[in-house]
């Protein structure tokens, strides 16, 4: 296995630690110059053997999960199972539904115990951990896969977002739902990154002849999915399909939003959208018209 890599970007501004599927761009706003130094050791550090870890639990990792199964032994997969666990008496999950949550959550916490900081954001392939402090603010903008913009949301510590994931069938993720994508706010990353998953999932239409399904483990033999079919292909779908696919989404989304598991959640499916929760309907701008 190769090793963890670090490097400075901006100057020293950002950093990035690449360790063969986790990917993290690293933004530190501290008090002084030897802060952010000693945060971005911190994360540096924490790094170093946050893979290997994880590849050490990874059956464990991969196995449907139960309501009262056993705590895995490392920091990172504790945060998996613990984020997954909400939602296994309804839903067929494993810990690795918010595995990259969790990584970007762990470094986010290292980072916030190691130095006084105004700001930090740790971005692991666009699933997002935030620690904002007072009268600190974050900026996301939401775009389809081809780069069309879905609109973008700016929101302060106040509104105790922790955690920004998107999902979907665009995605570079395996999806069982149709969503173009769906992106989550919740207090943690981790639990952002399952809630995406799971919403992404609801918006479908299962007997559509038109959409294409293979088995996950086809697509990749080691999938946690198994032999679960998977979209690999959507053609265009009329307005009242949409509708109906995005009404499934919004359900499971309006759920999680009253047990106050996340914070909001936009849902994206060829030119259409739907907004869940204040988080959104008021501070994001969404285009007033976007192609299918």
């Amino acid at each position: 296995m190769q090793q963890p890599v670090a490097a400075y970007l901006d100057g020293g501004q950002r950093l990035h630690l690449q360790h063969g599927p986790i990917d993290l761009i690293i933004g530190v706003d501290a008090k002084t110059p030897s802060a952010r130094a000693r945060a971005h050791e911190a994360a540096i550090h924490r790094f170093q053997d946050t893979l290997e870890v994880l590849v050490r639990e990874l059956p464990y990792l991969r196995t449907r999960l139960s309501p009262d199964a056993p705590e895995p032994t490392g920091p990172v997969a504790r945060r998996m199972t613990r984020a997954a666990r909400v939602f296994a008496e309804t839903h067929f999950v494993t810990p690795m539904i918010a595995v990259a949550g969790s990584v970007a959550d762990e470094i986010r916490a290292t980072i916030c115990a190691a130095a006084p900081v105004d700001r930090v954001y740790v971005n692991n392939g666009g699933d997002i951990s935030l620690h904002l402090g007072r009268g600190a603010e974050f900026c996301v903008a939401m775009a389809s896969v081809e780069g069309q913009s879905l609109g973008r949301i700016r929101f302060g510590c106040e509104s105790g977002i922790g955690g920004i994931a998107t999902s979907g069938s665009k995605g570079r993720s395996l999806s069982l739902g149709i969503a173009d994508s769906v992106t989550v706010l919740a207090p943690t990353a981790a639990t952002a990154d399952a809630a995406a998953t799971l919403i992404a999932n609801a918006v479908d239409l299962p007997d559509h002849p038109g959409i294409r399904r293979e088995p996950a483990n086809e697509l990749q033999p080691d999938s946690d999915l198994g032999t679960r079919l998977v979209v690999t292909d959507v053609p265009l779908l009329h307005m009242a399909e949409c509708d109906r696919a995005l009404a499934g989404g919004r359900a499971l989304a309006d759920q999680m939003l009253n047990a106050r598991l996340i914070i909001g959640a936009a849902l994206h499916l060829q030119g259409q959208s739907e907004l869940v929760g204040d988080a959104f309907t008021e501070h994001t701008q969404i285009p007033e018209k976007m192609d299918a």
